[in-house]
């Protein structure tokens, strides 16, 4: 039913790079293409090559590089007159200023993207688009909202037998179904979403299912089951060179050992994590990590009052970046620690 997976966002003469091609490659590919395509004057091709380094740079952590390749994919996008690479580039944007909790701005920049895209006569553009304003909803726990959108475009990839898109939109449902409870639903889909992308040679996204399976299987009490998930898909993250996945993964091992009531272990996985997702600027990652970070503090006995100040500044954090569900995390922290709000 599904083909081998590939990735869109590598176009022009890099469309050959693998989906598993490690980061380092295709960034070392991707600017020397586009070096070539300046001095022959070839804006579409420039563009196509500066959207692979945008890309490249932005799951590696390299944000600002990011940030100045994909403004200069859409710079020459725009030279070229191609409405499809400029919606490319400008997902990038969007997609980069998600990662940074900038999401008022990425909700701005995929729809321009979702827009040029149509225009442009790009369904595969307009679909990532669309994907990626459905994940800043669901990000911002706004699951009413973009809970049909994502269900829709899970229907037209499965349609269209894209495995990477399905991936995406199965992980992206089946977390909404787990932080709502629905523990059952939450792992087939998960287990679906890593059956699949197995089968299409899907590294990445397979990686990410693996996550949410050992998250639904700690809540039941399964650490063995869930760390050795996490240790195959960190391996995979390693690999790949998948910065931002590995801290997430390292969080999440956080996660498995301070429900398992490890909590010096779990201190140590959150600490590391917060480290990484600061050096990558990723804000939202980082207050994730801080806030498993002080609950196992206060369960390591650290002081009542430090608690709760830590605990009010990642409330006023994570209001302002706009993440409701994770607000709403900090009040049940509050209230497992039986801690009070300190102001």
């Amino acid at each position: 039913m599904y083909g081998k997976a590939f990735a869109p966002e590598y176009r022009g003469s890099l469309g050959g790079l693998s989906v598993n091609a490690s980061l380092e490659e295709v960034l070392e590919t991707a600017l020397t293409r586009r070096r070539e395509a300046e001095l022959q004057g070839a804006a579409l091709e420039s563009a196509h090559a500066g959207l692979a380094v945008a890309e490249a740079c932005r799951r590696l952590g390299r944000v600002a590089e990011a940030e100045a390749a994909w403004k200069a994919s859409y710079r020459a996008a725009r030279r070229a007159g191609d409405r499809g690479a400029m919606a490319w580039a400008v997902w990038s944007g969007g997609t980069l200023a998600r990662q940074r909790g900038a999401l008022a701005l990425a909700w701005r920049w995929l729809s321009l993207a979702a827009e040029l895209a149509e225009r442009g006569g790009d369904v595969v553009a307009r679909g990532y688009s669309l994907a990626g304003l459905a994940e800043t909803g669901r990000i911002q726990g706004d699951y009413q909202a973009v809970g049909e959108l994502h269900e829709k475009l899970l229907a037209e990839a499965r349609r269209r037998g894209e495995a990477r898109h399905t991936v995406w939109a199965l992980e992206g449902i089946a977390q909404m179904h787990r932080n709502t409870g629905s523990y059952d639903t939450a792992l087939a889909m998960f287990e679906e979403a890593a059956a699949i992308a197995g089968g299409a040679d899907d590294a990445r996204g397979r990686a990410w299912a693996l996550r949410g399976i050992a998250d639904v299987l700690s809540v039941r009490g399964e650490t063995g089951r869930a760390l050795a998930l996490l240790s195959e898909a960190e391996a995979t993250c390693r690999e790949m060179r998948l910065v931002s996945a590995l801290a997430y993964n390292h969080k999440m091992r956080g996660n498995v050992f301070f429900r398992a009531g490890r909590y010096a272990e779990a201190e140590a996985c959150y600490s590391g994590a917060l480290e990484e997702f600061r050096a990558m600027d990723e804000p939202r990652g980082a207050a994730l990590a801080r806030l498993g970070w002080v609950k196992a503090r206060a369960r390591l006995g650290r002081d009542t009052a430090e608690t709760a100040a830590d605990l009010d500044e990642l409330h006023r954090t994570l209001g302002g970046i706009g993440l409701l569900h994770a607000r709403d995390m900090v009040d049940k922290a509050r209230a497992e620690l039986g801690v009070l709000a300190a102001g």
